[in-house]
């Protein structure tokens, strides 16, 4: 135990943010650069050791959070690193993306604040990269099997840093000109700067893989081509399929995905442009979805200069504290306020959107939405509740349906689909095509970095198996595991 009188003597702190009218005139992440070193320690402190430790089962990584407190609260950032990367290959993503359904099942949580779990694990990660505790780990020898990883994202390149340093030859396949998935153009560079993808990526290329970036199989290589080519197949791509709003004006110029809104503005901050094609500067923004998502495109817009931003969400608004019917210790929906709700804008609850109108040049300038309720398991508007709200830039932010479908990766290798619209899987990661394997989003539906990742080390350890008869691979989950989170 860290600190047996932390969690009565300490408080609960956590990192610092910068002013808000500094912070939306550039794209730097929101927190004040070392704020959470002086205080840090203390913190981890806290941390009680619990007898059973809800945190692992709240972590769909099963983290070994006790123990690296532990070695924060003694400053021993060598040894914490190493029991974070035990389980976790990229703690500066979760870190600084991740929900964190951990704080939630931290059993101080019962009656106090939990533990700041997650800002302890950013910093753990980024003190072992200050100090160069982190580097490349080459396989020992080589299994002579290939492997190639469709997708770049979370999952697909924990699948792939798992199999490489299994001594695989693995290929990653990425249809975007970058590496990274939604972590390099869905997540803008406030909440997480891509310099941190960028020395992963150099790292496992050091270890080993290999990455093939602007390749979408099933468009540019024929699925069941690659198929024949490699021992095995991670399918890692992701579910991209946006969830539409199928409502009169919807075809009005200004309306758009979040996904297609989104990608452009972190090109921006790549070099690819130098103002983003689509713009919120000098506009009346409408986010439609009130998830993370959507508050991703409240904080892009407040830094594009836009002239107002509302968000919708067609769920009542949540309670401010954790209700019955989410006990501890589940991951409970209350109140958010993102760094981009701190910023500005104006949140609007339990209404739903009739349709859009524009001006004589077919752009889209207003948005009529109504008040609902909801009854009998669905939403009835509510009679004269309807009003209209300025709208020059709209953003769909609904979630996503399922694997795309469109681009022949599907049928070119004849996968099953589950009812739901994603790549059916069974116990094992694997797909109804010997050798074909799917984690995470592709397999799971819309969900969290931490499932992404914890589906991606599984599935590699599942490939491991199939290529070898046996496996060393850390595997913490299986497909049908929900552990605590929502």
């Amino acid at each position: 135990m860290a600190d047996p009188k932390g969690f009565l003597t300490t408080g609960r702190e956590i990192a610092t943010s910068r002013p808000v009218h500094e912070r939306v005139k550039d794209w730097n992440e929101v927190y004040v650069p070392g704020s959470l070193l002086p205080i840090i320690t203390k913190q981890a402190g806290r941390c009680m050791d619990c007898g059973i430790p809800f945190c692992h089962n709240g972590c769909p990584l099963g983290n070994l959070i006790p123990e690296w407190n532990d070695y924060a609260y003694r400053e021993d950032w060598k040894g914490a690193a190493h029991r974070l990367h035990a389980t976790n290959n990229f703690p500066e993503f979760t870190g600084r993306l991740c929900p964190a359904p951990c704080e939630a099942a931290c059993v101080l949580g019962i009656n106090q604040t939990p533990v700041t779990i997650k800002n302890v694990e950013v910093t753990i990660v980024d003190k072992a990269w200050d100090q160069g505790n982190v580097t490349p780990q080459p396989p020992e020898r080589l299994s002579g099997k290939t492997v190639a990883v469709i997708g770049s994202g979370p999952s697909g390149l924990a699948a792939a840093q798992q199999l490489t340093r299994a001594g695989h030859t693995v290929a990653v396949y990425e249809r975007a000109d970058r590496i990274g998935g939604l972590l390099r153009y869905g997540i803008p560079e406030f909440k997480m700067e891509k310099r941190h993808i960028n020395r992963r990526i150099e790292q496992m290329r050091a270890e080993g893989t290999k990455f093939r970036t602007g390749v979408e199989i099933g468009r540019d290589l024929d699925a069941a081509g690659l198929r024949r080519r490699y021992d095995a197949v991670v399918i890692a791509a992701g579910a991209t399929t946006a969830r539409d709003l199928p409502v009169p004006g919807r075809e009005l110029n200004g309306v758009h995905q979040a996904m297609e809104y989104l990608p452009l503005s972190n090109k921006v901050q790549e070099g690819d442009y130098v103002t983003s094609p689509i713009s919120a500067e000098g506009k009346h923004v409408v986010v439609i979805g009130g998830g993370d998502t959507g508050a991703d495109c409240v904080g892009t817009a407040h830094r594009q200069g836009a002239a107002s931003v509302t968000q919708l969400e067609i769920m009542p608004r949540p309670a401010e504290q954790r209700q019955d019917h989410q006990p501890w210790p589940t991951f409970p929906m209350t109140y958010k306020v993102t760094s981009a709700h701190e910023e500005g804008g104006e949140r609007v609850y339990a209404v739903n959107t009739v349709r859009f109108t524009g001006d004589e040049d077919g752009n889209v300038q207003e948005l009529h939405l109504v008040e609902v309720a909801f009854k009998d398991g669905r939403f009835e508007p509510q009679e004269g509740t309807e009003r209209v709200i300025p709208a020059q830039l709209v953003t769909l932010a609904m979630g996503f349906t399922g694997t795309d479908q469109d681009n022949g990766l599907v049928a070119q290798l004849g996968l099953a689909l589950d009812p739901r619209g994603n790549v059916a899987r069974d116990e094992d990661f694997a797909t109804n095509v010997p050798g074909v394997f799917v984690a995470g989003d592709a397999g799971r539906g819309q969900s969290l970095i931490v499932w992404a990742i914890a589906e991606g080390r599984s599935a590699a350890r599942a490939v491991d198996h199939y290529l070898t008869g046996t496996s060393s691979l850390h595997a913490p989950i299986r497909p049908t595991d929900r552990a605590l989170v929502v």
